[in-house]
């Protein structure tokens, strides 16, 4: 967006801590490095929070060994020290996953893909959900994301899906964390995005401030029908240019 890379760049300056969150699984962290610096913004890779990476951690937690992945192909190095069998990896699945993690597959979803995903559930792996998104925009308009994908697995197998993305509080506790020391408390902070479920109910729900901006996804129709209301809405995150700048100077 313009003035966005700008903007973030003030914050930087004026030493207001932040951290880049998303809930994509199509590239693992080092290309959003790559993107976010062709489109102008610094960043380092421990800026950026991903689900694959929560994820990783969720299953190291768990004493999980065995994944099967069901998400881009391109993000399983984000899972380096794990055994990848069934799902996308490549790799026949000899013995039951440990866990399931579904991600924005996209186009790639086949109905033998969510059947294999379900007999992994079905036989005892832990569902796993990188994402809840409903939708996302792509060139050609609105498409489906992951969340629908997730919501079809539990119904089939009456098995609650653990969320590790937006807008599972951990996931905003862990980048909250990463902002660290001192890190700051409650609705001193701020989730800006232009998800009104994952961005700022989600935030609002683990005890931020969750901000709306009218960019990317955002429709009016939803912020009008949803019942959620964001403790802000900015027109684009430009919008915080002056304020970064003021704080910087």
């Amino acid at each position: 967006m313009p003035g966005a890379p700008e903007t973030v760049a003030a914050l930087r300056r004026g030493r207001v801590p932040f951290r880049f969150v998303t809930n994509t699984t199509s590239r693992p962290r080092t290309e959003l490095v790559s993107r976010l610096h062709e489109y102008g913004f610094a960043a380092e890779p421990h800026e950026i929070l991903t689900p694959v990476t929560a994820a990783g951690q969720l299953a190291r937690d768990r004493h999980c060994t065995v994944l099967a992945p069901f998400l881009p192909a391109a993000s399983l190095v984000d899972l380096a020290g794990f055994e990848l069998r069934g799902g996308v990896s490549g790799r026949r699945a000899i013995d039951r996953p440990q866990a399931v993690l579904v991600g924005d597959l996209g186009e790639q979803w086949t109905y033998a893909l969510m059947q294999e995903a379900f007999g992994y559930v079905l036989d005892g792996a832990l569902l796993v959900a990188l994402s809840r998104d409903r939708y996302w925009r792509r060139a050609d308009g609105l498409a489906l994301d992951a969340g629908p994908f997730v919501a079809g697995l539990e119904y089939a197998t009456s098995r609650p899906a653990i969320l590790v993305g937006k807008p599972s509080p951990e996931f905003f506790r862990a980048a909250v964390a990463g902002l660290g020391p001192p890190v700051p408390a409650g609705e001193s902070l701020a989730m800006i995005g232009d998800d009104l479920w994952s961005d700022v109910r989600g935030a609002q729900q683990a005890g931020y401030q969750g901000w709306l901006v009218r960019t990317g996804k955002f429709r009016e129709d939803a912020l009008r029908d949803s019942g959620i209301t964001p403790d802000r809405i900015l027109d684009s995150i430009a919008d915080l240019r002056e304020a970064a700048e003021a704080l910087a100077a």
